[in-house]
Protein backbone atom coordinates (compact mmCIF):
# COMPACT_ATOMS: atom_id res chain seq x y z
CA UNK A 1 0.00 0.00 0.00
CA UNK A 2 1.43 3.41 -0.91
CA UNK A 3 2.00 5.95 1.79
CA UNK A 4 0.24 9.30 1.39
CA UNK A 5 1.13 11.93 3.96
CA UNK A 6 -1.71 14.07 5.23
CA UNK A 7 -2.10 17.71 4.33
CA UNK A 8 0.13 19.96 6.37
CA UNK A 9 3.02 17.49 6.56
CA UNK A 10 5.01 18.61 3.57
CA UNK A 11 2.77 17.19 0.84
CA UNK A 12 2.84 20.11 -1.61
CA UNK A 13 2.98 18.86 -5.22
CA UNK A 14 6.45 19.52 -6.59
CA UNK A 15 7.99 18.43 -9.91
CA UNK A 16 10.61 15.70 -9.86
CA UNK A 17 14.26 16.72 -9.99
CA UNK A 18 16.85 15.15 -12.27
CA UNK A 19 20.19 13.40 -11.97
CA UNK A 20 22.21 16.63 -11.77
CA UNK A 21 20.39 17.68 -8.61
CA UNK A 22 21.00 14.29 -6.99
CA UNK A 23 24.68 14.28 -8.01
CA UNK A 24 25.34 17.69 -6.45
CA UNK A 25 23.29 16.83 -3.37
CA UNK A 26 25.19 13.56 -2.87
CA UNK A 27 28.60 15.21 -3.27
CA UNK A 28 27.63 17.89 -0.76
CA UNK A 29 26.63 15.27 1.81
CA UNK A 30 29.75 13.23 1.09
CA UNK A 31 31.81 16.27 2.02
CA UNK A 32 29.76 16.93 5.15
CA UNK A 33 30.22 13.39 6.43
CA UNK A 34 33.88 13.11 5.41
CA UNK A 35 35.02 16.23 7.24
CA UNK A 36 32.95 15.40 10.32
CA UNK A 37 33.60 11.69 10.72
CA UNK A 38 37.24 11.37 9.66
CA UNK A 39 38.40 13.41 12.67
CA UNK A 40 35.89 11.62 14.90
CA UNK A 41 37.06 8.14 13.87
CA UNK A 42 40.79 8.74 13.42
CA UNK A 43 42.33 12.20 13.75
CA UNK A 44 40.89 13.27 17.10
CA UNK A 45 41.68 9.93 18.80
CA UNK A 46 45.28 10.22 17.53
CA UNK A 47 45.53 13.79 18.82
CA UNK A 48 44.06 12.91 22.20
CA UNK A 49 45.70 9.51 22.77
CA UNK A 50 47.29 9.43 26.25
CA UNK A 51 48.66 5.88 26.30
CA UNK A 52 52.17 7.17 27.06
CA UNK A 53 51.14 9.49 29.90
CA UNK A 54 50.78 8.74 33.61
CA UNK A 55 46.99 8.64 33.33
CA UNK A 56 47.06 5.84 30.75
CA UNK A 57 44.88 5.23 27.70
CA UNK A 58 41.58 5.65 29.56
CA UNK A 59 42.24 9.39 29.90
CA UNK A 60 42.48 9.66 26.12
CA UNK A 61 39.11 7.96 25.73
CA UNK A 62 37.57 10.38 28.24
CA UNK A 63 39.13 13.46 26.60
CA UNK A 64 37.90 12.31 23.17
CA UNK A 65 34.38 11.82 24.46
CA UNK A 66 34.28 15.23 26.12
CA UNK A 67 35.59 17.06 23.06
CA UNK A 68 33.00 15.43 20.81
CA UNK A 69 30.20 15.99 23.32
CA UNK A 70 30.88 19.71 23.70
CA UNK A 71 31.00 20.09 19.93
CA UNK A 72 27.69 18.27 19.65
CA UNK A 73 25.99 20.60 22.11
CA UNK A 74 27.16 23.61 20.10
CA UNK A 75 25.73 22.04 16.96
CA UNK A 76 22.39 21.47 18.66
CA UNK A 77 22.01 25.22 19.02
CA UNK A 78 23.48 26.26 15.67
CA UNK A 79 21.59 23.92 13.32
CA UNK A 80 17.97 24.74 14.21
CA UNK A 81 18.82 28.43 14.65
CA UNK A 82 20.30 28.65 11.15
CA UNK A 83 17.35 26.70 9.77
CA UNK A 84 14.83 28.99 11.45
CA UNK A 85 16.58 32.10 10.09
CA UNK A 86 16.59 30.72 6.54
CA UNK A 87 12.88 29.85 6.86
CA UNK A 88 12.18 33.52 7.53
CA UNK A 89 13.83 34.68 4.29
CA UNK A 90 10.94 35.89 2.10
CA UNK A 91 12.68 38.35 -0.24
CA UNK A 92 14.30 37.82 -3.62
CA UNK A 93 17.45 36.25 -2.16
CA UNK A 94 17.98 32.50 -2.01
CA UNK A 95 16.79 30.96 1.26
CA UNK A 96 19.25 28.13 1.90
CA UNK A 97 22.39 28.96 -0.10
CA UNK A 98 23.78 31.73 2.17
CA UNK A 99 23.64 29.39 5.16
CA UNK A 100 25.13 26.49 3.21
CA UNK A 101 28.06 28.70 2.18
CA UNK A 102 28.53 30.08 5.70
CA UNK A 103 28.58 26.56 7.12
CA UNK A 104 31.08 25.36 4.50
CA UNK A 105 33.52 28.21 5.09
CA UNK A 106 33.30 28.05 8.89
CA UNK A 107 33.91 24.30 8.79
CA UNK A 108 36.96 24.65 6.54
CA UNK A 109 38.52 27.36 8.72
CA UNK A 110 37.99 25.48 11.96
CA UNK A 111 39.35 22.23 10.51
CA UNK A 112 42.65 24.05 9.96
CA UNK A 113 42.54 25.42 13.52
CA UNK A 114 41.82 21.93 14.93
CA UNK A 115 44.84 20.52 13.10
CA UNK A 116 47.06 23.25 14.53
CA UNK A 117 45.71 22.88 18.08
CA UNK A 118 47.32 20.90 20.88
CA UNK A 119 45.86 19.80 24.20
CA UNK A 120 42.24 18.89 24.95
CA UNK A 121 41.11 22.48 25.63
CA UNK A 122 42.32 24.09 22.41
CA UNK A 123 41.40 21.07 20.31
CA UNK A 124 37.93 21.12 21.84
CA UNK A 125 37.47 24.84 21.17
CA UNK A 126 38.42 24.45 17.50
CA UNK A 127 36.21 21.37 17.14
CA UNK A 128 33.22 23.35 18.39
CA UNK A 129 33.65 25.56 15.33
CA UNK A 130 33.72 22.52 13.04
CA UNK A 131 30.53 21.16 14.64
CA UNK A 132 28.74 24.49 14.31
CA UNK A 133 29.73 24.86 10.66
CA UNK A 134 28.65 21.32 9.82
CA UNK A 135 25.30 21.84 11.57
CA UNK A 136 24.59 25.07 9.68
CA UNK A 137 25.42 23.51 6.30
CA UNK A 138 23.47 20.34 7.13
CA UNK A 139 20.34 22.30 8.06
CA UNK A 140 20.40 24.11 4.71
CA UNK A 141 20.95 20.93 2.70
CA UNK A 142 18.29 18.90 4.49
CA UNK A 143 15.70 21.65 4.01
CA UNK A 144 16.18 21.31 0.25
CA UNK A 145 14.59 17.84 0.41
CA UNK A 146 11.30 19.21 1.70
CA UNK A 147 11.57 22.47 -0.30
CA UNK A 148 12.18 20.99 -3.71
CA UNK A 149 11.29 17.29 -3.87
CA UNK A 150 7.95 15.47 -4.20
CA UNK A 151 7.23 12.76 -1.64
CA UNK A 152 8.10 10.08 -4.21
CA UNK A 153 11.74 11.24 -4.36
CA UNK A 154 12.38 11.93 -0.68
CA UNK A 155 13.41 8.37 0.08
CA UNK A 156 16.00 8.51 -2.72
CA UNK A 157 17.38 11.82 -1.43
CA UNK A 158 17.49 10.49 2.11
CA UNK A 159 19.30 7.42 0.80
CA UNK A 160 21.89 9.65 -0.88
CA UNK A 161 22.50 11.57 2.34
CA UNK A 162 22.65 8.45 4.50
CA UNK A 163 24.86 6.33 2.23
CA UNK A 164 27.21 9.29 1.82
CA UNK A 165 27.83 9.07 5.57
CA UNK A 166 29.43 5.64 5.31
CA UNK A 167 31.26 6.41 2.06
CA UNK A 168 32.59 9.60 3.64
CA UNK A 169 34.25 7.66 6.45
CA UNK A 170 35.99 5.37 3.95
CA UNK A 171 37.11 8.26 1.75
CA UNK A 172 38.47 10.26 4.67
CA UNK A 173 40.08 7.52 6.75
CA UNK A 174 41.31 5.73 3.63
CA UNK A 175 42.99 8.88 2.32
CA UNK A 176 44.76 9.54 5.63
CA UNK A 177 45.85 5.94 6.23
CA UNK A 178 46.79 4.90 2.68
CA UNK A 179 48.55 8.18 1.88
CA UNK A 180 50.39 8.09 5.21
CA UNK A 181 49.25 11.59 6.13
CA UNK A 182 50.03 13.08 9.50
CA UNK A 183 47.34 14.64 11.67
CA UNK A 184 47.85 18.21 10.43
CA UNK A 185 48.10 17.12 6.79
CA UNK A 186 44.87 15.18 7.19
CA UNK A 187 43.03 18.23 8.51
CA UNK A 188 44.42 20.42 5.72
CA UNK A 189 43.22 18.00 3.02
CA UNK A 190 39.75 17.95 4.60
CA UNK A 191 39.65 21.76 4.88
CA UNK A 192 40.69 22.36 1.26
CA UNK A 193 38.20 19.78 -0.04
CA UNK A 194 35.40 21.36 1.97
CA UNK A 195 36.25 24.90 0.88
CA UNK A 196 36.51 24.13 -2.84
CA UNK A 197 33.93 21.39 -3.48
CA UNK A 198 31.53 22.54 -0.77
CA UNK A 199 31.39 26.03 -2.21
CA UNK A 200 30.81 24.66 -5.72
CA UNK A 201 27.92 22.45 -4.59
CA UNK A 202 26.27 25.25 -2.62
CA UNK A 203 26.43 27.57 -5.62
CA UNK A 204 25.25 25.02 -8.19
CA UNK A 205 22.35 23.46 -6.28
CA UNK A 206 19.06 25.26 -7.14
CA UNK A 207 17.57 27.33 -4.34
CA UNK A 208 14.25 29.16 -4.94
CA UNK A 209 13.95 32.57 -3.32
CA UNK A 210 11.86 33.10 -0.24
CA UNK A 211 9.29 35.14 -2.20
CA UNK A 212 8.91 32.39 -4.79
CA UNK A 213 8.34 29.83 -2.05
CA UNK A 214 5.67 31.95 -0.38
CA UNK A 215 3.92 32.70 -3.67
CA UNK A 216 3.87 29.00 -4.51
CA UNK A 217 2.47 27.95 -1.16
CA UNK A 218 -0.98 29.51 -1.32
CA UNK A 219 -3.60 27.28 0.17
CA UNK A 220 -1.10 25.37 2.27
CA UNK A 221 -1.12 25.02 6.00
CA UNK A 222 0.59 28.22 7.10
CA UNK A 223 1.35 29.21 10.63
CA UNK A 224 -0.97 31.99 11.79
CA UNK A 225 -0.04 34.73 14.17
CA UNK A 226 -1.44 32.82 17.10
CA UNK A 227 0.09 29.45 16.18
CA UNK A 228 2.74 27.90 18.34
CA UNK A 229 6.22 28.91 17.31
CA UNK A 230 7.70 25.52 18.14
CA UNK A 231 5.07 23.34 16.53
CA UNK A 232 7.35 20.31 16.40
CA UNK A 233 7.39 20.13 20.21
CA UNK A 234 3.61 19.88 20.31
CA UNK A 235 3.18 17.37 17.50
CA UNK A 236 3.01 13.96 19.19
CA UNK A 237 4.19 11.86 16.24
CA UNK A 238 7.03 14.18 15.30
CA UNK A 239 8.15 14.29 18.94
CA UNK A 240 8.30 10.49 19.28
CA UNK A 241 10.18 10.24 15.99
CA UNK A 242 12.78 12.73 17.26
CA UNK A 243 13.27 10.94 20.58
CA UNK A 244 13.59 7.55 18.89
CA UNK A 245 16.07 9.00 16.38
CA UNK A 246 18.20 10.41 19.19
CA UNK A 247 18.31 7.15 21.14
CA UNK A 248 19.12 4.99 18.10
CA UNK A 249 21.93 7.35 17.11
CA UNK A 250 23.40 7.20 20.61
CA UNK A 251 23.33 3.42 20.27
CA UNK A 252 25.08 3.61 16.90
CA UNK A 253 27.74 5.99 18.21
CA UNK A 254 28.44 3.74 21.19
CA UNK A 255 29.05 0.90 18.74
CA UNK A 256 31.29 2.82 16.30
CA UNK A 257 32.89 5.97 17.72
CA UNK A 258 35.51 4.26 19.92
CA UNK A 259 36.55 1.59 17.43
CA UNK A 260 40.20 2.69 17.19
CA UNK A 261 40.53 2.59 20.97
CA UNK A 262 38.70 -0.77 21.03
CA UNK A 263 41.08 -2.31 18.51
CA UNK A 264 44.15 -1.03 20.36
CA UNK A 265 43.12 -1.58 23.97
CA UNK A 266 40.13 -3.95 23.78
CA UNK A 267 41.65 -6.44 21.34
CA UNK A 268 45.27 -5.58 22.11
CA UNK A 269 46.34 -4.78 18.54
CA UNK A 270 49.53 -2.75 17.91
CA UNK A 271 48.99 0.88 16.91
CA UNK A 272 49.84 0.50 13.20
CA UNK A 273 47.86 -2.73 12.87
CA UNK A 274 44.86 -1.12 14.55
CA UNK A 275 44.87 1.78 12.07
CA UNK A 276 44.86 -0.62 9.11
CA UNK A 277 42.16 -2.81 10.65
CA UNK A 278 40.06 0.25 11.43
CA UNK A 279 39.97 0.98 7.71
CA UNK A 280 38.90 -2.61 7.00
CA UNK A 281 36.11 -2.42 9.58
CA UNK A 282 34.94 0.87 8.09
CA UNK A 283 34.94 -0.56 4.54
CA UNK A 284 32.75 -3.49 5.66
CA UNK A 285 30.44 -1.11 7.50
CA UNK A 286 30.25 1.15 4.47
CA UNK A 287 29.36 -1.56 1.96
CA UNK A 288 26.39 -2.64 4.05
CA UNK A 289 25.29 0.91 4.88
CA UNK A 290 25.20 1.86 1.21
CA UNK A 291 23.44 -1.34 0.14
CA UNK A 292 20.83 -1.06 2.90
CA UNK A 293 20.31 2.66 2.24
CA UNK A 294 19.66 2.21 -1.46
CA UNK A 295 17.39 -0.83 -1.08
CA UNK A 296 15.39 0.63 1.80
CA UNK A 297 14.98 4.00 0.08
CA UNK A 298 13.71 2.45 -3.16
CA UNK A 299 11.31 0.06 -1.40
CA UNK A 300 9.72 2.69 0.81
CA UNK A 301 9.39 5.21 -2.04
CA UNK A 302 7.42 2.59 -3.97
CA UNK A 303 5.47 0.84 -1.22
CA UNK A 304 5.50 3.06 1.87
CA UNK A 305 5.63 1.51 5.33
CA UNK A 306 8.36 3.85 6.48
CA UNK A 307 7.63 3.54 10.19
CA UNK A 308 7.84 -0.27 10.12
CA UNK A 309 11.11 -0.22 8.16
CA UNK A 310 12.61 2.30 10.58
CA UNK A 311 11.73 0.18 13.61
CA UNK A 312 13.04 -3.04 12.03
CA UNK A 313 16.32 -1.33 11.07
CA UNK A 314 16.96 -0.23 14.65
CA UNK A 315 16.45 -3.82 15.84
CA UNK A 316 19.00 -5.10 13.31
CA UNK A 317 21.46 -2.51 14.61
CA UNK A 318 20.95 -3.88 18.13
CA UNK A 319 22.20 -7.32 17.02
CA UNK A 320 25.66 -5.91 16.30
CA UNK A 321 26.24 -5.04 19.94
CA UNK A 322 25.08 -8.49 21.04
CA UNK A 323 27.58 -10.16 18.68
CA UNK A 324 30.60 -8.29 20.06
CA UNK A 325 29.60 -8.79 23.69
CA UNK A 326 29.14 -12.51 23.09
CA UNK A 327 32.52 -12.94 21.35
CA UNK A 328 34.93 -9.98 21.30
CA UNK A 329 37.30 -10.97 18.47
CA UNK A 330 38.32 -9.20 15.29
CA UNK A 331 36.29 -11.65 13.17
CA UNK A 332 33.11 -11.01 15.13
CA UNK A 333 33.90 -7.30 14.99
CA UNK A 334 33.68 -7.49 11.19
CA UNK A 335 30.37 -9.38 11.45
CA UNK A 336 29.06 -6.78 13.87
CA UNK A 337 30.17 -4.01 11.50
CA UNK A 338 28.10 -5.61 8.72
CA UNK A 339 25.01 -5.86 10.95
CA UNK A 340 25.50 -2.30 12.16
CA UNK A 341 25.78 -1.14 8.55
CA UNK A 342 22.55 -2.83 7.48
CA UNK A 343 20.62 -1.53 10.48
CA UNK A 344 21.96 2.00 10.55
CA UNK A 345 21.92 2.48 6.77
CA UNK A 346 18.26 1.53 6.55
CA UNK A 347 17.37 3.46 9.70
CA UNK A 348 18.91 6.75 8.59
CA UNK A 349 17.50 6.55 5.06
CA UNK A 350 13.95 5.56 5.89
CA UNK A 351 13.96 7.54 9.14
CA UNK A 352 14.80 10.80 7.36
CA UNK A 353 12.12 10.21 4.74
CA UNK A 354 9.70 9.36 7.57
CA UNK A 355 10.63 12.66 9.25
CA UNK A 356 9.81 14.66 6.10
CA UNK A 357 6.39 12.98 6.03
CA UNK A 358 5.77 14.02 9.63
CA UNK A 359 6.76 17.69 9.29
CA UNK A 360 4.24 19.65 11.39
CA UNK A 361 4.67 23.02 9.66
CA UNK A 362 4.89 23.68 5.91
CA UNK A 363 6.55 27.05 6.52
CA UNK A 364 9.28 25.74 8.83
CA UNK A 365 11.00 23.00 6.83
CA UNK A 366 14.56 24.11 7.53
CA UNK A 367 13.98 24.69 11.22
CA UNK A 368 12.23 21.37 11.80
CA UNK A 369 14.56 19.33 9.60
CA UNK A 370 17.45 21.16 11.23
CA UNK A 371 16.17 19.72 14.49
CA UNK A 372 15.98 16.26 12.88
CA UNK A 373 19.59 16.60 11.71
CA UNK A 374 20.84 17.93 15.01
CA UNK A 375 19.11 15.18 16.96
CA UNK A 376 21.00 12.61 14.87
CA UNK A 377 24.26 14.52 15.24
CA UNK A 378 23.71 14.94 18.97
CA UNK A 379 23.25 11.19 19.31
CA UNK A 380 26.48 10.61 17.40
CA UNK A 381 28.37 13.03 19.61
CA UNK A 382 26.81 12.07 22.93
CA UNK A 383 27.68 8.44 22.25
CA UNK A 384 31.43 8.92 22.75
CA UNK A 385 30.82 10.85 26.00
CA UNK A 386 28.64 8.07 27.39
CA UNK A 387 31.01 5.44 26.01
CA UNK A 388 34.00 7.09 27.66
CA UNK A 389 32.20 7.01 30.99
CA UNK A 390 31.31 3.32 30.57
CA UNK A 391 34.90 2.44 29.65
CA UNK A 392 36.20 4.31 32.69
CA UNK A 393 33.61 2.55 34.86
CA UNK A 394 34.58 -1.03 33.98
CA UNK A 395 38.06 -0.56 32.50
CA UNK A 396 37.01 -2.22 29.23
CA UNK A 397 34.57 -2.09 26.34
CA UNK A 398 31.95 -4.82 26.92
CA UNK A 399 29.52 -2.46 28.67
CA UNK A 400 29.75 0.00 25.76
CA UNK A 401 28.51 -2.56 23.24
CA UNK A 402 25.87 -3.93 25.61
CA UNK A 403 24.51 -0.41 26.07
CA UNK A 404 24.55 0.09 22.28
CA UNK A 405 22.29 -2.94 21.86
CA UNK A 406 19.89 -1.90 24.62
CA UNK A 407 19.56 1.67 23.37
CA UNK A 408 18.92 0.51 19.80
CA UNK A 409 16.02 -1.62 21.02
CA UNK A 410 14.64 1.24 23.12
CA UNK A 411 14.93 3.61 20.15
CA UNK A 412 13.00 1.17 17.97
CA UNK A 413 10.17 1.10 20.52
CA UNK A 414 10.05 4.88 20.75
CA UNK A 415 9.96 5.25 16.98
CA UNK A 416 7.05 2.81 16.82
CA UNK A 417 4.99 5.31 18.85
CA UNK A 418 5.13 7.80 15.96
CA UNK A 419 2.00 6.43 14.29
CA UNK A 420 1.35 8.70 11.29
Amino acid sequence: MSQTPPVGHGTTARPKVGGRWFALFTIAWLLIWTVQLTPLQLLLPLQLDTSETAGGWVDGVVFSGLVLGVGGLAGVIAGPLAGALSDRQTGLRARRRPYALAGVWLTALCLVLTGLASGPLTIGAAWVGVSVGVSIASAALTAMIADQLPVSQRGAASSAASSAQAVGIVVGVGTVVLAGLGVLDGYLVLAISMAVLGTACALLLPDPSGRRFVEGSSGLAVRGSGARRLAFLYDRNFRWMLIGRLVVNVGNALGTALFLFFLMYGLGQPHDEAEGNLLLVIVVYTVFVVAASVVAGVITDRHGGRRGFTVAAALVQALSGVVIVASPTFTTTLIAAALMGVGYGAFMTVGLAFATDLLPSERDHARDLGVVNVVAALGQLLGPVIGAGLVALVGGFWLVFAAAAVLSVVGAGLTALANK
